[in-house]
C-alpha cells in the first residue's frame, strides 16, 4: 500500500511500513526545513508510531507488514497532523529527558533543552559537600531545580515562577520524582517570603521580541520566550535585583543568548556582581555566566 493511498484514505488500517511512509511524506512536505535528511524524516515518523502504537523500535521494525490497529491509526494521523503543524514531539507526547529526569510538559511551560542542564552543572560543580540554598528562577517544568534537588537531596531549592499553571506543572513533576522544594508563585523576586540563597538559577526570556525564530516556538509560552526589544529586559531585572538575595561567596547562574554574553557581563558588572565564567554550550556558543557579588575594598 503507497503512502499516496494511506493519505487518500483508501485504506482503514495500513501496515506499519505504510503508515511510515505516510508520516515520512506528510512531514517533509509540511516541514521541509525541519528536517536535513530523509534519515531525519524517518526518524521522527518511527519516534511519532511508536507513542501512537504503544510499540517498540524493534517490533515496528520486526513487523513492517503487520497491520497497524485501527484505533492507532487514527491517533497516528492525528499526531502527524499535530506534527506537521510544527507542534513540539515533547508536548504531544507530554515528557521530555532533562538530566537523567523523566519530565511532564505541556505547553504551559517551555521544553527543557539540553543547554540549560549546564546551569543544573555548575551548580552541582561549584557547591559545597555540606547543604547549601538554591532558587531556581522562573522554574517552568522545574526542570534545573528538579535537576539540582535529585542529584543533592540535602539541597535546599526554592522554584519561583510568575505563571500558576508552570507551578502546577513542576509540583507534578516534584511530587512524581519524590522531590521536596518550595514552590513560590512571584515575579523574579516580589515576593516578600524570598531570602537569600548560596546559588541565583535563572533561564529567564532572552529572544528578542522581533525575532523571527518566534514564529517557529510558537506553541511555547511566549512569556518564557520574549525577553524585550534586545532581548535582555528580564535579564536586567534578575542581576540589578541578585546582590540583595545572594549570600556572601554565592553565585548567579543565569542562561542567555549565544551573541548575549558580553551584554550580560556589563549589566552585571553595574549591578555590583563580579564576573568568574561564561560556560559554552555543546555546540561552542557562550550560554551560561557565572557571577558572585564584587568585593569591596
Amino acid at each position: 500500500m503507497s503512502a499516496a493511498a494511506v493519505a487518500a484514505g483508501r485504506t482503514n488500517t495500513p501496515t506499519l511500513r505504510a503508515a511510515l511512509e505516510f508520516a515520512q511524506s506528510r512531514l517533509a512536505a509540511a516541514l521541509p526545513s525541519a528536517f536535513d535528511s530523509r534519515a531525519e524524516q524517518y526518524r521522527e515518523a518511527l519516534a511519532l508510531l511508536r507513542f501512537a502504537a504503544g510499540l517498540s523500535e524493534a517490533q515496528i521494525l520486526a513487523n513492517g507488514a503487520g497491520t497497524l490497529e485501527a484505533g492507532a491509526w487514527a491517533q497516528y494521523r492525528d499526531i502527524v497532523e499535530r506534527r506537521a503543524a510544527g507542534e513540539p514531539f515533547a508536548y504531544i507526547e507530554c515528557r521530555r529527558g532533562f538530566h537523567a529526569l523523566d519530565l511532564h510538559v505541556d505547553p504551559s511551560v517551555l521544553i527543557p533543552r539540553p543547554e540549560t542542564e549546564i546551569i543544573v552543572d555548575t551548580v552541582l560543580a561549584r557547591s559545597p559537600e555540606n547543604a547549601f540554598s538554591v532558587i531556581d528562577l522562573g522554574t517552568g517544568s522545574g526542570a534545573v531545580a528538579l535537576g539540582i534537588a535529585h542529584a543533592r537531596p540535602e539541597a535546599r531549592v526554592t522554584a519561583v515562577d510568575i505563571s500558576a499553571a508552570a507551578l502546577a506543572v513542576a509540583r507534578g513533576n516534584a511530587a512524581a520524582l519524590g522531590a521536596t522544594i518550595e514552590f513560590v508563585e512571584s515575579d523574579w523576586f516580589a515576593a516578600p517570603a524570598l531570602r537569600q540563597y548560596d546559588f541565583i538559577c535563572c533561564n529567564p526570556p532572552y529572544v528578542r521580541s522581533d525575532d523571527p525564530h518566534l514564529h517557529d516556538l510558537r506553541f511555547e509560552p511566549r512569556l518564557a520566550l520574549d525577553g524585550g526589544r534586545d532581548g535582555l529586559r528580564e535579564i536586567r531585572r534578575v542581576l540589578a535585583a541578585a546582590p540583595g538575595h545572594l549570600n556572601a561567596g554565592g553565585s548567579v547562574v543565569i542562561e542567555h543568548g549565544y551573541d548575549q554574553a558580553d551584554a550580560v557581563v556589563r549589566i552585571a558588572e553595574a549591578a555590583r556582581l563580579q564576573h568568574l565564567e561564561t560556560i559554552r554550550d555543546l555546540g561552542g556558543r557562550e550560554r551560561v555566566s557565572v557571577f558572585c557579588i564584587r568585593e569591596t575594598g
